[in-house]
């Protein structure tokens, strides 16, 4: 082992040992917790700072840069998120409700990250990226009670003690095809250099599906901006993802003038929402394609973006679930009634815009047919939108403000499947007073120093699992965060 991976386990248990502390008393030393993070990325050579995703390079430069080509790069992150809830109306709870902590749930839920983003080229056109990652998470209710979920950062599931696994690991392949010369910068998962404006570019092995596809400039990454499922990405949208959040397939994306197309297999479970993937890629995966189109209003920037997704995947029909149990005289349970072959589709729309150089503003139309149970969050149609507003305008040009909402639905046959004292994966209070589940997010993201930040968390979200009887439930969050 070497003594960069001997400094790095040997800190990340110094910090896995006070996190324990922490759950066991509900107490958090804030001031310290942020020195553990610190040194369990000290030993990282300084780099550029990066995000943990990377869809769309970022253009620096119009026109090539001479010596700027990076052969390698190394980046990093660090993220530890925790979060509280209030006590809530709940007359009752089911198997899958958000509950009390006097009805046995934890009294405070956490997620901590650290991931390296190491990048290589290889030949002309081609790089190579490895992620290597380590998670560790407790969710309130086992990760049940709710459609949109209050922190991006968490699982499907309980992550104690942490879980070490390989987040990425793929090979691009860029094809120039003209239009002149622009610069990109170099960031996690991109090596800066010179490419032709118009260009193909491929993509192929273990990624995740909202690295490419679903993008916002304002609201896309739990670790620095929104904390919520349905506002950090499109409700509605079932993507690709193991319980781990990765998945493995091959991406095409074309960029010509202020266009950009793209196109992508990725393989689903074999199971819903379990590890294993469908690595054929013929029997349990989805497809997706969307349509970006940059541009300007007066000299602002702004994007649109078009999602259209398929599933065909092994998974349970509600009604043939209920039709089921309806022979049988019994409860439905999607276990009972999943089969192959099944196929679900939807599409979402999304915007975004600057009003100044400070404020920029989106919103997200989510919708899926809703028919089959969820691959992702129980959401059948979502809108979302907010503002985030750059620190500039207080004179703190590195912190960033944000308010957003988010209301979701489910399907009719979901609400029938529920009223019926069934579950779903996710959510189910055994009884259901059917209503959009309505969401309130805001933030207040604090640069310390340099790639430091602390952020401040408040949601609030009424008719939880779409129940108009429980709620409303307010959450509120601190977020820690390093980049190099």
């Amino acid at each position: 082992m070497s003594d960069f991976q001997f400094q790095y386990r040997h800190l990340l248990g110094k910090l896995r040992t006070q996190i324990n502390c922490w759950a066991g008393h509900y107490q958090l030393n804030f001031p310290a917790l942020f020195l553990f993070l610190a040194l369990s990325l000290i030993a990282i050579p300084p780099a550029i700072a990066a995000e943990a995703i990377s869809d769309t390079p970022i253009v620096d430069s119009l026109t090539p840069l001479a010596n700027d080509t990076e052969q390698w790069s190394i980046h990093a992150q660090s993220t530890y998120i925790s979060q509280w809830k209030n006590n809530f109306n709940s007359p009752y709870y089911g198997e899958k409700s958000m509950l009390n902590k006097t009805e046995g749930d934890i009294g405070r839920s956490y997620t901590f990250s650290a991931t390296v983003f190491l990048g290589a080229r290889l030949w002309e056109g081609a790089e190579v990226y490895y992620n290597p990652e380590m998670f560790e998470g407790l969710p309130f209710s086992n990760f049940s009670g709710l459609g949109g979920f209050t922190n991006g950062e968490l699982q499907k599931g309980t992550s104690v003690p942490p879980s070490y696994y390989t987040a990425r690991a793929f090979i691009r392949q860029t094809f120039g095809l003209g239009g002149g010369k622009e610069h990109i910068e170099g960031v996690a998962n991109q090596l800066a250099g010179n490419v032709d404006k118009n260009r193909l570019v491929f993509s192929y092995g273990k990624f995740a599906a909202l690295d490419f596809f679903d993008a916002n400039t304002y609201s896309r990454d739990p670790r620095t901006q929104f904390l919520n499922y349905a506002i950090m990405s499109s409700g509605a949208y079932s993507f690709a993802a193991d319980t781990k959040g990765y998945t493995y397939g091959v991406v095409a994306e074309w960029y010509q003038g202020d266009w950009v197309t793209r196109a992508a297999r990725f393989a689903m479970p074999t199971e819903p929402n379990t590890l294993q993937l469908d690595y054929s890629m013929t029997q349990d995966y989805g497809n997706q394609i969307e349509i970006t189109r940059d541009h300007t209003i007066g000299d602002q920037a702004g994007k649109i973006r078009a999602l259209w997704f398929q599933t065909h995947a092994y998974m349970a029909n509600y009604q043939n679930a209920i039709s089921l149990a309806a022979k049988t005289n019994s409860v439905p349970s999607i276990y009972n009634a999943r089969q192959a072959n099944q196929t679900a589709w939807g599409y979402g729309l999304n915007a975004e815009q600057a009003l100044t150089k400070d404020i920029g503003i989106f919103a997200r139309w989510s919708w899926n047919n809703g028919q089959t149970e969820t691959q992702t969050y129980d959401i059948s149609k979502s809108l979302s939108g907010g503002v985030s507003v750059n620190g500039a305008i207080w004179n703190r040009k590195e912190d960033t403000f944000g308010l957003a909402f988010a209301a979701n639905g489910i399907s009719a046959s979901e609400i029938n499947y529920l009223q019926l004292k069934a579950s779903t994966m996710f959510i189910g209070d055994g009884a259901l007073k059917y209503k959009p589940e309505q969401i309130i997010e805001t933030y207040y993201s604090l640069n310390v120093y340099k790639g430091v930040y602390l952020t401040a968390d408040y949601q609030r979200i009424a008719n939880p699992a779409y129940n108009a009887a429980r709620g409303p439930v307010n959450f509120f969050g601190l977020r820690a965060h390093l980049e190099l």
